[in-house]
């Protein structure tokens, strides 16, 4: 089991492009539902240092604040991909 958290807004594309690759590896996460305005992102801020999302926290893997929808599926790939095909 994982520790993943993924901060995210409902209705993003770049955000559902990630809980896209979460579901298909079968991984559990907590979502952390921002709000709409940039200005009141203040908890993923804190993680990542910008207010943009999806945001990923794996801290089995001392990743902590990974932004970019690419890059977390890129790395959900490398990291959790292969215990799927097991």
């Amino acid at each position: 089991m994982s520790n993943l958290e993924l901060y995210e807004l409902p209705g993003c594309p770049y955000c559902a492009k990630v809980i896209d690759k979460l579901d298909e590896l079968d991984l559990e996460y907590v979502s952390h539902e921002v709000p709409r305005s940039h200005s009141e992102r203040t908890d993923v801020e804190d993680v990542s240092g910008q207010t943009g999302v999806p945001v990923l926290v794996d801290p089995d893997n001392d990743v902590e604040g990974m932004p970019e929808s690419d890059d977390i599926v890129e790395y959900l790939e490398e990291t959790y991909g292969a215990r799927a095909e097991n």
